[in-house]
C-alpha cells in the first residue's frame, strides 16, 4: 500500500468513527451551546473530533490536525502532512434533526488535498476521494454535464446576521436571475459532494472559507471532474478569498454570481462592504492555535 492508499483508507476510518460518535446522539437531548453570536456547538462535536484525531493518531501520531473544535490548528500548513477535519459540518441542521450533516477528513501534504471522506450517517452516504477519482459508496462519481444555466442548481454557502436580512435576499437574487433554481442545504462538506456527484452545478461563498469546512469537499470536486477557484477565478487553495466550485461547464456563470453578490456586500457582519476575512460558517477567523499534540 502507497502512503497516499494509506492516507485515503485512514481518512474514511477516521471519518466514520467520528460519524459514529455524532449519530449516536443525533435526534436525542444533546446539550447546545452558543459560540459566537449565532453558531453553536455540541458536546457531540467534541467527542466526534476527540475520536477523530485518535483514530488518526494511531497511524500518523506526529501530523499536524487542523479543526473546528478545541486546542488544534486552525490553519492548514504549507509543509509537511496534516489532516483537516471537521466532526459535524452542518451542527445547525444536526441539532434540529435534520439529516443532512457529516463527519469530514482530509488528508494534505504540502498544503494539497491527497484523499478525503465525508460521511453521512443519517443519509447512509460515504464520499470519498483519492488520486485516482471520487465515489459515494464506493461508485465513482461525476460532476454533471449541465451546460445551460437555465437547467442549473446552485447551492449559496452563506452566512448572515440578522440586521443583513436584504443583503442576503441580494445574494439570493444574484442567483435565481441566472440559474434555473437553488438550494440551501446548509452544511458545505454536504453540498461540495453533491456538486462532485452531479446533484448541483454548483456552490459558492464570498468569504474565507475556513478549511474544515471546505478542503475535503473540494477535493472531491476536483477529482469528480469539477473545477473549484476563488473570486478571481485563480485556482482554490485553503487560503484563498472566496469559493466557486461547479461542474466546471456552467463555472464562468457561477463565478459571476459570486462575484455580483460580492459586489453588493454580502458579508457575515452585515456590513455592505464586500469580503471581511471571516468564515462561511460565521465564525472568527482563528490563528494558529497549537494544542500540545504534535502540531
Amino acid at each position: 500500500m502507497t502512503d497516499g492508499d494509506e492516507r485515503a483508507a485512514l481518512a474514511e476510518r477516521a471519518a466514520q468513527a467520528g460519524a459514529r460518535v455524532a449519530s449516536d446522539a443525533f435526534r436525542t437531548d444533546v446539550a447546545v451551546e452558543a459560540k459566537g453570536e449565532d453558531d453553536v456547538v455540541t458536546e457531540a462535536d467534541r467527542a466526534a473530533q476527540r475520536t477523530t484525531i485518535e483514530a488518526i493518531r494511531e497511524s500518523f501520531p506526529d501530523d499536524a490536525v487542523v479543526g473546528e473544535e478545541e486546542d488544534v490548528r486552525k490553519r492548514v500548513p504549507d509543509e509537511g502532512p496534516a489532516w483537516v477535519i471537521d466532526p459535524i459540518d452542518g451542527t445547525h441542521n444536526f441539532v434540529r434533526g435534520i439529516r443532512v450533516w457529516g463527519t469530514a477528513v482530509a488528508a494534505v501534504v504540502d498544503g494539497e488535498p491527497v484523499a478525503a471522506a465525508t460521511v453521512c450517517p443519517a443519509l447512509d452516504d460515504v464520499y470519498t476521494a483519492d488520486a485516482d477519482g471520487a465515489y459515494r459508496n464506493g461508485d465513482p462519481l461525476s460532476v454533471s454535464d449541465v451546460d445551460e444555466p437555465r437547467r442549473g442548481t446552485v447551492d449559496p454557502t452563506l452566512w448572515w446576521d440578522h440586521d443583513a436580512r436584504e443583503e442576503y435576499a441580494n445574494a439570493c437574487e444574484a442567483i435565481v436571475t441566472r440559474f434555473g433554481d437553488m438550494r440551501r442545504l446548509g452544511a458545505a462538506q454536504v453540498v461540495l459532494p453533491t456538486v462532485a456527484a452531479g446533484g448541483l452545478e454548483g456552490t459558492i461563498s464570498n468569504l474565507r472559507a475556513n478549511p474544515w469546512d471546505s478542503v475535503a469537499g473540494v477535493f472531491m470536486v476536483r477529482q469528480a471532474g469539477g473545477r473549484v477557484t476563488d473570486l478571481e477565478g485563480n485556482r482554490w487553495r485553503h487560503d484563498s478569498v472566496g469559493l466557486v466550485a461547479s461542474n466546471g461547464r456552467l463555472h464562468e456563470e457561477v463565478l459571476a454570481a459570486a462575484r455580483a453578490i460580492d459586489e453588493r456586500g454580502v458579508d457575515v457582519d452585515g456590513d455592505e462592504d464586500g469580503i471581511d476575512g471571516n468564515d462561511i460558517d460565521g465564525g472568527d477567523d482563528i490563528d494558529d492555535v497549537d494544542g500540545g499534540d504534535g502540531n
